[in-house]
């Protein structure tokens, strides 16, 4: 084993540093031999099965501490000895990678089934990345596949959905084999890959076609003047009636739900005490003596007239901020569309109401 005190003293003398879109810089002041380097870090031999990859940054060490982690208790990892804050303590891997391999041997059956079970892994331990770089999957002299570099495998925002950097690094024709062994041996993880790379090709076909269009901005401004609703008095007096009574009844469903109350009859009492509201807002305000002239129609922003009192029409108004209802059952998305739909059809009844009336 290596000793840790050399070790501690041995790492305070490299120096590791990132560069943009190439392999790390490095200082080594120490009898360290150093066995390679990429983009992370530099890999330096300890003994004679052991190595120390240094870092150039605390968050690419404890990636790859943590993804290596995952996997000590399968076969496909090298084991881990220790860690500091830029470094990694691992056993070190022998054999001879993918890359190499290709160059001179033929991609097999055998191979293949390997590398897909490699990518179910991957999946098992729980890497976001199903995918691996063929210079990056070792081959052992028993046949089996080691990896390293793993950090990225992991606490990645956006992946493939299939495993784009493994078949892209093969090449077209070792490319195309695989798939092939993929689709004799898998049919329908073929098919869904192929699905993907599809999509990924029309993708790529679609970006192509806007990314030279240039928007005409006096065109645009003037198609877009049909969207403006604020000009048209009447028109904006109900868009903003409608706004308030889904910001109402969202907020009322929210704070209910939370408290365990049964949805439809939630449902029912916002519905009659709308109708109230509008009823008694109505009866104050005839049709023909609504007006509002420039900034006047935001005047009631501070108190709408209408608004219910804290205490006294809606008791759940102090949890509005709630995080919502506690489970799914009580608050389907099916329910509170069917619920719109009938707002939708009972506002049309209203109006045909108002319109007889005006006869």
């Amino acid at each position: 084993m290596f000793n840790q005190k050399n070790l501690e003293q041995w790492m305070r003398n490299i120096k590791v540093t990132n560069l943009v879109n190439a392999d790390v810089e490095v200082v080594n002041n120490t009898p360290l031999v150093m066995m390679g380097k990429g983009r992370q870090g530099a890999v330096f031999q300890l003994t004679n099965d052991i190595c120390v990859k240094v870092f150039g940054n605390t968050e690419d060490c404890d990636r790859e501490y943590y993804a290596l982690s995952l996997g000590q208790q399968t076969s496909l990892f090298p084991k881990l000895y220790g860690k500091g804050p830029l470094y990694i303590v691992m056993e070190i891997i022998r054999g001879v990678d993918l890359r190499e391999y290709l160059q001179s041997q033929p991609l097999t059956k055998a191979l293949s089934a390997k590398l897909i079970a490699m990518l179910v892994t991957f999946k098992k331990i729980g890497y976001e990345r199903i995918d691996h770089h063929k210079r990056q999957i070792y081959l052992q002299s028993d046949g089996s596949l080691k990896v390293i570099d793993v950090a990225r495998t992991i606490w990645r925002d956006r992946v493939y959905p299939y495993p784009r950097k493994l078949l892209t690094s093969l090449g077209e024709e070792n490319k195309a084999i695989f798939l092939a062994h993929v689709q004799e041996m898998a049919p329908e993880l073929y098919s869904e890959w192929l699905h993907y790379i599809r999509m990924e090709e029309i993708s790529r076909q679609i970006t192509a076609l806007l990314l030279p269009l240039e928007t005409d901005k006096k065109a645009m401004k003037n198609l877009s003047n049909s969207l403006l609703t604020t000009a048209d008095e009447k028109n904006y007096l109900n868009l903003l009636e409608g706004l308030v009574h889904k910001v109402f009844k969202e907020e009322w469903i929210k704070t209910m739900l939370a408290r365990g109350a049964d949805p439809d009859a939630v449902m029912a009492k916002i519905d009659k005490y709308w109708d109230n509201l509008e009823k008694g807002f109505e009866a104050r305000n005839p049709v023909e003596e609504r007006r509002f002239e420039g900034e006047k129609r935001f005047e009631g922003e501070r108190g709408y007239k209408g608004e219910p009192q804290r205490g006294k029409h809606f008791d759940g108004e102090r949890g509005r901020h709630s995080k919502g209802a506690k489970g799914g059952k009580h608050y389907s998305g099916e329910k509170y569309n069917d619920r719109d739909r009938h707002d939708e059809k009972r506002g049309k009844h209203r109006d045909k109401g108002k319109g007889k009336g005006k006869r």
